[in-house]
C-alpha cells in the first residue's frame, strides 16, 4: 500500500515542475492548474495554492513552501503535455510513487522535438493541403508544398540563430511571398493568392490564439489577453512581410 506521508516541499515542487512543462509547451491555464491540483491532492497536500499566468507559476503551500517561476513559451510540443497529463492521472490512481513521478517528469522534460526533416515535411504537406482547401489548382498546391518546405527549413535555421519572433515571422512571410511570386512568373502555378495563403500557414500561431480564446472563456482574463496579443502580433508580422514583398515587387 502506498504511503501518504510525503514531504510538502517535494510534493509542491513536483506539481510545479509538471505545470512548468505543460505551460511552456502550449497547455491551457485551466489544464495546468487542474493537473497540479490532482498531483498535490493525491499526495495528501490540501493546502497548496497555485496562480498560473501565461508565462509564470506562483505556488505556495502552508507556511513552509513558496515559489515563483518565469516560464517563457518555447513552442507547442503537445506530446509533452499529453505525457504529463497521463502521468498525473496515473498518480491520482495510485500507480506512481513520488520518486518515480520525479524520474518520469525528468524524462518528459528531456523529450526531443520531432526530427528536422519530419517538421519540414509536415510544413510542406500542410501548406499544400491548405492551398487546396482555399481552392488552389494542383500546380498551386505543388508550389505551396515546395515553398512550405523551404520556409520551415529557414524558420528552424533562424530560430537556432536566436532571432526574435518578430524578425523570424517578417522574414519568413517575406521569403514565402517572394518565392510564390517567382513560381507564378515562371508559370509554376495559376493563382498566386492561393499559393501565398497556403505557404504561410506554418507561421500561423494556432495554439496561442486558440488557447487565448479558451482562457478568456474560462475567465483567465490576464493570461487569455496576453496570449491573444502575442498571436495578434505574429499575425501583424506575417501581414507586414507579405505587404512589404508586394510593395518592393
Amino acid at each position: 500500500m502506498e504511503e501518504k506521508d510525503y514531504n510538502l516541499p517535494d510534493v509542491m515542487q513536483l506539481a510545479t515542475d509538471a505545470g512548468h512543462i505543460m505551460l511552456e509547451n502550449g497547455a491551457e491555464i485551466f489544464r495546468v492548474e487542474e493537473t497540479m491540483e490532482r498531483i498535490t491532492r493525491h499526495y495528501g497536500v490540501e493546502s497548496g495554492r497555485f496562480f498560473v499566468l501565461s508565462n509564470g507559476i506562483i505556488t505556495s503551500g502552508g507556511t513552509s513552501y513558496s515559489n515563483v517561476e518565469f516560464i517563457p513559451f518555447k513552442g507547442a510540443q503537445l506530446e509533452k503535455v499529453v505525457e504529463v497529463n497521463r502521468l498525473s492521472r496515473e498518480i491520482e490512481s495510485g500507480e506512481c510513487r513520488l520518486q518515480e513521478a520525479r524520474t518520469r517528469l525528468s524524462g518528459i522534460r528531456a523529450m526531443k522535438p520531432k526530427p528536422f526533416m519530419e517538421q519540414v515535411m509536415a510544413s510542406g504537406v500542410g501548406s499544400g493541403a491548405f492551398c487546396a482547401i482555399f481552392g488552389g489548382s494542383p500546380l498551386d498546391c505543388l508550389a505551396s508544398l515546395t515553398v512550405g518546405l523551404l520556409l520551415y527549413a529557414f524558420v528552424l535555421a533562424v530560430c537556432k540563430s536566436g532571432f526574435s519572433k518578430i524578425v523570424t515571422n517578417i522574414l519568413g512571410s517575406t521569403i514565402a511571398t517572394a518565392l510564390c511570386i517567382a513560381f507564378y512568373r515562371m508559370g509554376f502555378g495559376q493563382n498566386p493568392g492561393n499559393m501565398i495563403i497556403g505557404s504561410i500557414i506554418p507561421l500561423i500561431p494556432g495554439v496561442p490564439f486558440t488557447n487565448g480564446i479558451r482562457d478568456l472563456a474560462n475567465e483567465d482574463y490576464i493570461a487569455g489577453s496576453t496570449r491573444l496579443i502575442d498571436a495578434l502580433i505574429v499575425f501583424f508580422c506575417i501581414a507586414a512581410g507579405v505587404a512589404l514583398t508586394f510593395l518592393v515587387d
